[in-house]
């Protein structure tokens, strides 16, 4: 029988724990800021969903709402001070950005040390590595949900659909140090159905709305549905088609309610390690 991998349930019990951790700390309490750019109105549901999480751990949080036209050098200029502000302990820079500017620009202007969504390349790089350092939040979520229900990563065919900086690169790291075989499928793979077809724990962070249907997911697979998308219905589903992939796995992720609680509960964790690093 299939059994559904819940972020929600494992993202609240690993808040709770964030929270007796934070009373703990003794002195101010952490802080993270938020930038976010536009009117995008998902990022604005995230990015409301991210301070409601901070209120609830005992992490101070501040919202700079900023207009559609503010230029890069204004967005730097923001950036800059927040680097130079010691009461700031990490910092998100709400994607996307409007096209006029740079995000790659503006996320590595940004204090490695504050980086909690852990994108800037000198914590990549870290990752790369394996020393400690930020982890980005939706890979970090990920392995932290597999722990939780004891999934073994180690010898197992590891596939991760899609290679971005944000999650799929990130990711097919985390694995390989956790000792699984990993492949990683993009556009120019060769026959990705066949290669998806092998993996023990297939992960689907491609951006296409129910891209992955049964013919990629091999019997008994562990699958991890990163996408979110709202169809013209109305209806949310992720990169994998849910109701017809479910009943080939062992485990599997729902949309919502898999990845995304685990991403935003892995954000407030990494600022309290940039607080507590900074206080070493």
């Amino acid at each position: 029988m299939t059994q559904i991998l819940n972020g929600n349930l494992v993202s609240k019990e690993r808040m709770e724990t964030l929270k007796q951790r934070v009373g703990r700390l003794g002195g101010r309490p952490p802080a993270l800021h938020v930038i976010r750019v536009g009117d995008d109105v998902a990022s604005e549901i995230y990015v409301k969903k991210k301070i409601e999480k901070c209120q609830f751990v005992g992490i101070q949080s501040k919202e700079w709402p900023l207009q559609a036209s503010t230029s890069q050098q204004e967005l730097l200029d923001l950036v800059e001070r927040l680097n130079q502000d010691d009461s700031v302990d990490g910092v998100l820079i709400q994607l996307p950005l409007p096209d006029h500017v740079g995000a790659g620009q503006v996320l590595e202007a940004l204090k490695p040390a504050k980086d909690v969504d852990g994108f800037h390349p000198y914590n990549l790089g870290k990752l790369l590595a394996r020393e400690v350092g930020l982890v980005p939040c939706t890979p970090l979520g990920i392995m932290s949900l597999l722990e939780h229900y004891d999934i073994e990563v180690a010898g197992k065919k590891v596939v991760v659909i899609g290679r971005s900086r944000i999650v799929g690169r990130p990711l097919s790291l985390l694995f390989d140090q956790a000792g699984g075989t990993v492949t990683v499928v993009h556009q120019l793979t060769k026959d990705p159905a066949e290669v998806c077809k092998q993996a023990d724990i297939l992960v689907a962070a491609c951006g296409r709305p129910e891209l992955i249907g049964p013919e990629r997911v091999k019997e008994g697979a562990v699958v991890i549905d990163v996408g979110i998308h709202r169809l013209p219905s109305g209806k949310l589903c992720g990169d994998v088609q849910f109701e017809k992939v479910k009943d080939h796995c062992s485990w599997i992720t729902p949309v919502p309610g898999g990845v995304g609680p685990m991403t935003i509960c892995s954000l407030l964790e990494n600022t309290v390690q940039a607080y507590q690093t900074k206080r070493l």
